[in-house]
């Protein structure tokens, strides 16, 4: 199976030390969101966890302890860096200080391991079809030698972001026409493999590779794992990823990102991450008299490696 620490909350930016418990004291649970009073527990153990999937804004917090998790387990990486500024991003740091971060991750972890996603792209008077262009060349240049892959996406535009971000504008054909082109051509320059996300749109005359952003080929590829064959059913509408489970929790990230879809509201996020306890086996709050706790299914999706034949092996008859 695989875990995902990072869909609901930046796990690594806020909640590190209580990360790194989990993992050494080898399980977590994980309240459900539809259904609070259950609790799932999920075992960290190598043996039933084929890889633990990361993605952060920031990973600077987890880095002088990220060997104890690493040296035990399979990994991937998605790093969060955008166009945008504070007004966007009150506390994600600044796009330089967040590219020197990628870097020294991938020189501790491998660039096959790390995927950096530029999403979501929307527009407004600020961030323009140009300014997106521009910044992607220039973030491309830095980071392409240090990163897998490039994801990129479209933002939606929901009713609670239309009311928390009226300024925005709609990203139309002609809008997406325009940045994939310049997105395809930048990547190609600088050898970068760009893919899209949740999309169903072909930009594929651009260079731009239309794939799930955590499939098995690509977490099998970048750690020398096999997997069983598994379909992907996809964990919303368009997305063709592997399913994973998540162990964060919901209204906790005090990022406070306004195009969020993780969190209610800011002020809800930030109550709730000073209920945090670092010794609680859940990520927010404690275990009530009230919950139930049920273990959760798991077991590996791994197989092993092809078996060699005799045509992987030089004719010595011949030597």
């Amino acid at each position: 199976m695989i875990i995902n620490t990072g869909g609901r909350t930046d796990t690594v930016q806020y909640y590190s030390e209580w990360l790194l418990n989990r993992f050494r004291e080898g399980y977590v649970l994980s309240r459900n969101p539809m259904f609070p009073s259950t609790v799932n527990r999920y075992e960290l153990d190598p043996e039933v966890v084929d890889c633990v999937v990361f993605c952060s804004k920031n990973y600077r917090p987890i880095l002088p302890r990220l060997h104890e998790i690493t040296e035990r387990f399979n990994t991937y990486f998605h790093y969060t860096i955008t166009a945008y500024g504070a007004d966007m991003e009150p506390r994600v740091p600044p796009v330089d200080e967040s590219m020197d971060t990628l870097i020294e991750l991938s020189r501790m972890v491998g660039r096959q391991r790390i995927a950096w996603r530029y999403d979501p792209v929307l527009l407004s008077d600020k961030y323009s079809v140009e300014l997106h262009c521009e910044t992607f060349a220039r973030m491309a240049h830095r980071l392409a030698p240090y990163v897998d892959r490039c994801i990129f996406s479209f933002v939606q535009l929901y009713k609670k972001l239309e009311y928390n971000m009226p300024e925005l504008k709609p990203v139309g054909e002609t809008e997406r026409m325009k940045l994939a082109r310049s997105f395809g051509q930048t990547a190609h320059a600088y050898g970068l493999t760009l893919q899209t996300c949740a999309t169903v749109e072909d930009y594929s005359q651009f260079g731009i590779h239309a794939s799930g952003c955590m499939t098995l080929d690509i977490l099998g590829r970048a750690n020398g794992i096999h997997f069983k064959p598994r379909k992907h059913p996809g964990m919303r509408p368009k997305c063709h990823c592997i399913d994973a489970r998540d162990i964060g929790a919901y209204n906790t990230c005090p990022n406070g990102c306004r195009y969020c879809y993780a969190n209610r509201d800011p002020q809800q996020a930030e109550r709730n991450y000073h209920l945090h306890d670092p010794a609680s086996p859940l990520l927010l709050g404690h275990l009530q008299p009230t919950d139930t706790i049920l273990p959760s299914p798991q077991k590996s999706w791994l197989s092993p490696p092809p078996q060699p034949t005799l045509f992987d092996f030089p004719d010595m008859t011949k030597q």
